[in-house]
């Protein structure tokens, strides 16, 4: 890798939002998007591991099936051993000091580059494999896995030029200057399920500031996550910068967590899990050659409070968009509504009417507001929740009536 040095304070290209298709019935993207489902659904795609840019395959493979058709194989993906994590750790080490020592501006111009790419011929490619790796409509693709994916990437580029800008003052004989570095190690970025765009992020936030990155994605978004590592290649990304491996998440975190160069964790997930990796940091705190930075995002409760001047209808939508879309997997997802009770009696009848409309189904039909939850998992769980309330239910019918309470409620 050559760096060449320049003369120019230079402006990166004003950052801005990138716009949402409608997909609207007729519509160019509309056309795109089911073509690019019927190719990508029609075949089965290898998901190797991408270690200093090659692809490593070993005999452990696992079918990589959508949510919504457990039966059709759609990939093969490669998981590896601690072998794998080691390598990964070495590439990531070795690849540093070029990576670090390129210009700002020449990194910042592959993300660019890859923004360009997402927004042209990888924007149905990102979406598709969404819709088909983690059951999103093509509406919750289109403003997660395209558009707020490009808006990281050009924004990313904003933030850093501000950051590089902000320099203390100086005083007379005296010319302060303060230079920017990447941490000294390297990073792992754990990424979740529910939006691709996290998972290209918490790999590309620290790389534009010249940190290389070991990479390991959730088990049910390794499709989409090829397709990432494939649109950061073609945007000009050095081998060896951000290393995906896919293993058992004990494996990663058994080399990892006792490396003495782990620089940072980049993490969005359970709060469960993000209390054991802190403990476990805190617990090998003596083994590290620096303090790693923790940086993590993990679940919450969202809220809608309504006055009582609050428009039905609206409020209604409200709801409705906010507690199931992309089947209520989300942390922005609302789980708790607060409002008088002077107007539930009239949301009540609209929210039941308007939630009996709801189709759920195949993302490849554009009318299907829900598709599948993610996993056997999560389909459990909410199945242990639904029968929870039709007990409550049946046991406040029973005590209403003053009647014996069958055992099976017990």
């Amino acid at each position: 890798m050559i760096s060449i040095m320049t003369n120019g304070f230079f402006s990166v290209p004003k950052a801005t939002c990138e716009t949402v298709k409608s997909y609207a019935p007729g519509s160019k993207e509309r056309k795109e998007a089911l073509q690019e489902y019927k190719k990508m659904i029609s075949k089965v795609t290898e998901l190797p591991m991408i270690i200093n840019g090659k692809k490593i395959k070993t005999k452990t493979k696992r079918n990589v099936c959508p949510p919504h058709n457990h039966k059709h194989i759609v990939g093969h993906c490669y998981y590896g051993n601690e072998s794998h994590v080691k390598q990964a750790i070495e590439v990531a080490q070795k690849s540093k000091k070029d990576w670090t020592e390129m210009n700002w501006e020449q990194r910042c111009s592959i993300f660019l580059k890859a923004a360009e790419l997402l927004a042209g011929p990888y924007r149905q490619k990102i979406n598709v494999a969404t819709m088909i790796n983690q059951s999103k409509n093509i509406f919750q693709a289109e403003i997660d896995a395209a558009c707020e994916l490009i808006d990281f990437l050009k924004f990313n580029v904003k933030f850093l030029t501000e950051i590089y800008s902000e320099q203390p003052e100086s005083s007379n004989g005296v010319w302060n200057k303060m230079e920017y570095r990447p941490l000294e190690g390297f990073v792992f970025a754990i990424t979740p399920f529910n939006f691709t765009s996290i998972a290209a992020n918490l790999c590309v936030a620290p790389a534009l500031m010249g940190n290389t990155i070991i990479w390991k994605p959730s088990d049910n978004q390794t499709y989409s996550a090829k397709i990432i590592m494939d649109l950061f290649k073609e945007a000009g990304l050095p081998d060896g910068v951000i290393n995906l491996v896919h293993c058992k998440p004990e494996v990663a975190n058994k080399i990892i967590f006792n490396h003495p160069d782990l620089a940072g964790i980049h993490f969005t997930g359970s709060t469960h899990v993000f209390k054991n990796i802190w403990k476990t940091i805190g617990n090998n705190i003596s083994k590290y050659k620096t303090f790693p930075r923790i940086v993590g995002e993990t679940g919450g409760k969202d809220f809608i409070i309504a006055h009582k001047s609050a428009n039905i209808d609206e409020l209604t939508t409200a709801i409705i968009r906010g507690g199931f879309e992309y089947q209520g997997q989300k942390c922005s997802a609302a789980s708790r509504i607060y409002l008088p009770k002077s107007i539930w009696p009239q949301l009540m009848k609209k929210l039941i009417a308007k939630m009996q409309t709801i189709t759920i189904g195949d993302p490849k039909d554009f009318s299907n507001f829900m598709n599948a939850v993610i996993s056997q998992q999560s389909f459990d769980k909410l199945k242990k929740v639904i029968q929870k309330l039709k007990k409550l239910k049946r046991l406040k019918y029973y005590l209403e009536e003053g009647m014996m309470i069958p055992q099976d409620i017990l």
